[in-house]
């Protein structure tokens, strides 16, 4: 059980409830870690603008690939559950290319850089080598796409943190961090 009531769309601030409608129009649910988000809607305006903002840079399946490592490196459970999801059934990522993503890599050489670096930013607190941005940049990534990898990094490492202190209810088929890729 969550440590943090999760509020329903109609208990949620006032404030937040435009952006969770909104939410449930894209989606057709508003999943808890929205709902969680709520409670503080500066919060989720802030959280939701910079979701936004980075979901034009790199291409969806990147993203959620980078997701996936993320949470992975960070032992997120819920956000494993809700990447898997996502990679499997909106981007259409094989099984066996969401293992390889939660390892830190992936069958897609272009989408290997990408994946390996934000494994590493999270694993190593942004304390990467001259060697790790010039493979990113080998791999055709731009300086200011390797900036968007940071950003989505911090992005899901500040719902993989979130979603720990809370202890989120994992409201997708459920995926175990410690059930190693």
């Amino acid at each position: 059980m969550s440590r943090i009531a999760i509020p329903s769309v109609s208990t949620a601030p006032e404030a937040s409830k435009a952006t969770l409608d909104a939410i449930n129009k894209q989606l057709g649910t508003v999943p808890n870690l929205f709902r969680l988000i709520a409670l503080s809607p500066a919060t989720l305006s802030a959280y939701t603008g910079f979701q936004r903002a980075l979901s034009s840079s790199l291409d969806a399946k990147t993203r959620e690939r980078i997701a996936l490592a993320v949470a992975q490196v960070n032992g997120c459970d819920y956000c494993l559950s809700a990447h898997t999801y996502l990679g499997l059934n909106l981007v259409k990522l094989s099984p066996e290319e969401i293992v390889l993503n939660r390892r830190g890599t992936s069958g897609d050489a272009r989408a290997q850089a990408a994946v390996s670096f934000a494994a590493k930013v999270a694993r190593e607190r942004g304390h990467v080598s001259d060697a790790d941005i010039a493979s990113v940049r080998d791999a055709g990534y731009s300086d200011a796409q390797i900036i968007e990898i940071v950003g989505l990094v911090a992005e899901n490492s500040f719902t993989n943190y979130l979603n720990e202190v809370a202890r989120t209810d994992i409201d997708f088929p459920e995926v175990r961090a410690s059930a190693a890729a």
